[in-house]
């Protein structure tokens, strides 16, 4: 696979073909993807909704700025941060590391009592800045493997998170909405599938030291 040859060709989509669907198989890539994403102490602070619902899509429209892409989609991504890290979400971290490593609670413990100090210390809206960020670095590797699959994506922060939180019953999950991905395959009259990018060159993106 030519990676780069990959991701000159995906683009944010702008009109999706909504007769073609993601397959099962394609689509448990990008959901083990989504889960391998690293995050800041290892802790996943982020979970993913999966809609293939259309009345649901259509009910989502309107809180998207009305970008169809939301309804013509096949799948739409929406990328949630967890609200409450507490001393039990850490805990549970790394009843997890023992489980998969054995590692003994001696060797553990120092930094798990540094997590649950840092995070007790933490205000409300540190907390969810901090996870925000982690949610990005997951859409980041999602259109890094959409791309590698052959599905096509449109990153959206164009949307009303409240809305979606409300639509979705998120709140009740302890969760709250950040980003939006639809994805599928685009339509063959998509003007925007044949631009060409526009980028910095990469000298003037990248500085040796």
């Amino acid at each position: 696979m030519d990676i780069i040859k990959q991701l000159k060709w995906r683009y944010a989509t702008k009109k999706f073909d909504d007769e073609l669907e993601i397959d099962q198989e394609k689509l448990d890539v990008l959901l083990e993807a989504f889960n391998l994403t690293a995050t800041s102490y290892g802790l996943q602070p982020v979970k993913l909704v999966v809609i293939k619902n259309k009345g649901l899509q259509n009910e989502l429209l309107e809180a998207s700025m009305d970008q169809k892409q939301i309804v013509q989609a096949s799948h739409v991504l929406v990328f949630c941060i967890e609200t409450t890290i507490n001393n039990e979400f850490v805990e549970n971290y790394f009843n997890r590391v023992q489980a998969v490593r054995n590692t003994p609670e001696a060797i553990l413990q120092p930094f798990k009592n540094f997590l649950i100090n840092d995070f007790e210390n933490k205000k409300q809206s540190q907390i969810e800045n901090w996870a925000t960020k982690q949610a990005y670095l997951a859409l980041g590797n999602m259109l890094t493997v959409c791309a590698i699959e052959g599905i096509d994506a449109c990153p959206m922060e164009g949307f009303t998170p409240s809305e979606y939180d409300r639509i979705l019953n998120l709140n009740e999950k302890g969760l709250k909405s950040v980003l939006v991905l639809p994805i599928g395959y685009r339509a063959k009259d998509d003007m925007f599938a044949e631009l060409k990018k526009v980028r910095k060159s990469v000298s003037d993106s990248i500085i040796h030291i």
